[in-house]
């Protein structure tokens, strides 16, 4: 039998990850939102052109939250997108609403799933998703490491002229301006980055990283990213359907960590039919390390302002 994804949201992001499921038939996808007839219609296009992949998978749409029943992952995409001038954390109560009421329900549905959170600000609301499904916390993870960490391997890459296949970068801490790009650990073709640029190129490529997603919602002007980010997700879906024990930065919840607790926040994470199977400590230099806290911290800020979501 075939094992169940439902997306939640059939926005860009939630689309473009039932088209990737699909496409690479790792499980039966259904695509939930409010708006009737805009799941059902892309669900079809997508089941349209699995033929043409040989993909077998089944792919559905639905207005009800109780199809989502026996969903062995759910991927919540659901909330408002970024506009030109705001920050991910200008999203935090309007998105606060969207997710707490979905997190309430599905554990009903499927007690046994894994959650994975891609509504912004991503940390904030996998912990709010956590806090209200009642689901362990190494079944609620965040998606924003991965993505913040190819974006910054992608910018080495161009900057190096390397094959980004070649590049080993990571990014820790909150999916946010204050996110932290690891100087330390970036290696290019297995030799360290600071053998290859300036300290100042790698200082501009850092910055770039942490405003990667403003840039494109300044370009985009009407939206924001949402190729990267499902081809993000889908690289987690991929590690926890096939027990891949594939070590990824992805919000987890500390307990001790990196000397935080009870807060959610991007580390490298082995992931595999359980979720969060393990959390990495990786070596960080005194001033990651601080950058790190910081990071948490302002997690910590915004987590302080939704007391009032119960």
């Amino acid at each position: 039998m075939r094992k169940k994804i439902s997306i939640i949201g059939a926005g860009n992001v939630g689309a473009t990850t039932a088209m990737l499921v699909a496409q690479e038939a790792l499980a039966d996808v259904l695509l939930y939102d409010l708006v009737d007839g805009m799941p059902q219609g892309k669900a079809l296009d997508i089941a349209h052109a699995c033929p043409l992949w040989g993909s077998p998978v089944k792919v559905s749409g639905t207005n009800r939250l109780e199809d989502t029943k026996g969903s062995d992952i759910i991927v919540i995409t659901a909330g408002l997108a970024r506009k030109p001038g705001m920050s991910r954390d200008d999203l935090l109560h309007a998105n606060a609403e969207i997710v707490g009421g979905i997190a309430r329900r599905l554990p009903e549905y499927s007690p046994d799933t894994i959650l994975i959170i891609v509504t912004n600000p991503m940390d904030v609301m996998a912990q709010l998703a956590w806090k209200l499904s009642g689901l362990p916390s190494e079944k609620v993870i965040g998606m924003g490491g991965v993505l913040d960490s190819a974006r910054f391997r992608t910018f080495i890459a161009w900057e190096t002229g390397a094959h980004p296949g070649g590049v080993e970068a990571i990014v820790l801490g909150g999916h946010g301006d204050q996110m932290v790009p690891v100087e330390s650990l970036i290696k290019v073709d297995g030799k360290p980055i600071k053998e290859i640029l300036s300290a100042e190129k790698i200082q501009a490529l850092i910055e770039r990283t942490r405003h990667g997603g403003a840039e494109i919602v300044s370009l985009l002007k009407t939206g924001s990213a949402y190729y990267a980010p499902a081809a993000s997700t889908v690289e987690m879906t991929r590690a926890i359907l096939k027990d891949e024990k594939t070590v990824l930065p992805c919000a987890a919840l500390l307990k001790g960590e990196y000397g935080s607790e009870g807060v959610y926040a991007g580390v490298p994470v082995v992931l595999g039919r359980n979720g969060v199977e393990e959390i990495i400590e990786v070596p960080l230099h005194t001033g990651e390390r601080i950058a790190f806290n910081n990071s948490v911290h302002a997690v910590k800020e915004l987590l302080g302002k939704l007391k009032d979501i119960e």
